[in-house]
């Protein structure tokens, strides 16, 4: 059964299911759809037009689906979807989409967004993400699966940041970060694998080693991108790590830090 607190403000358009909870002096907006499981915490505020999943914990103060901050923005329709079993802490502010840039701000599964952590309009993020305390993505930016974005770091608005990648604390994020490194620094460079992270999810020493020579070859070779990747096909097993490296580095719009 639910457990709705008598001073929670909630509009009679909201869906909630049965089993969620809602704390203390909370508000739950309009055209709001919640699945079950999911508790809120108290001082919550839900803007109209987002969803939420299953089993999802939101502490105090969150401020999820509010309108972008955008000079362009005029009230469009526009959402926030956030997937089942995500952890959002507190002050964590999430901005809906734009129409620009596809309309939909969203979510995955199973992430953990730490206190003061900032999701902008039209962000992507995948699944087990962890953004640290105050780490604040600009809008339009992408987090692939398994990603950690250290506190108090930034990533520029239309960047993305490669699956199990980690990204440290403090870092300003401008250009695209490969998946499976660890950057770091004012303006974001790359210092190797992300092998303890790798190790953590359990990719073979294959898979490794073949990601050693790729990085070798693509990121601290004087070569250029094209010949480092031919070199790569040529020379490195052929593995799918390697191939989604490399796929991430071909599609890359912003470019990618080298040397």
């Amino acid at each position: 059964m639910s457990t709705i607190h008598p001073t929670a403000i909630i509009h009679p358009t909201a869906e909630l299911h049965e089993t969620v909870s809602v704390g203390p002096y909370s508000i739950i907006e309009g055209s709001v759809a919640i699945d079950s499981g999911t508790q809120i915490g108290s001082h919550v505020f839900i803007d109209q037009y987002t969803r939420i999943g299953k089993d999802c914990q939101i502490f105090p103060f969150a401020c999820i689906g509010t309108a972008p901050q955008d000079k362009k923005f005029r009230g469009e329709k526009t959402e926030v979807h956030l997937g089942d079993e995500n952890v959002i802490r507190e002050y964590v502010t999430i901005n809906r989409g734009t129409p620009g840039g596809g309309g939909i701000t969203s979510l995955g599964r199973q992430n953990l967004l730490m206190a003061y952590t900032h999701v902008a309009h039209d962000c992507r993020l995948g699944n087990g993400i962890v953004m640290a305390n105050v780490a604040t993505l600009a809008g339009h930016a992408v987090l692939e699966d398994f990603s950690t974005i250290g506190g108090l770091a930034a990533v520029h608005q239309f960047a993305r940041v490669g699956a199990y990648a980690y990204v440290g604390g403090m870092t300003g994020v401008i250009q695209d970060i490969p998946p499976f490194v660890i950057a770091s620094g004012d303006r974001a460079k790359l210092f190797g694998l992300n092998i303890v992270g790798l190790k953590r999810y359990n990719f073979s020493n294959e898979a490794i080693l073949a990601l050693k020579k790729t990085y070798q070859l693509v990121i601290r070779s004087h070569l250029t991108i094209q010949e480092a990747m031919i070199r790569v096909e040529k020379e490195v097993p052929v593995c799918p790590e390697v191939q989604q490296f490399l796929e991430f580095v071909r599609n890359s719009k912003r470019g990618i830090p080298r040397r």
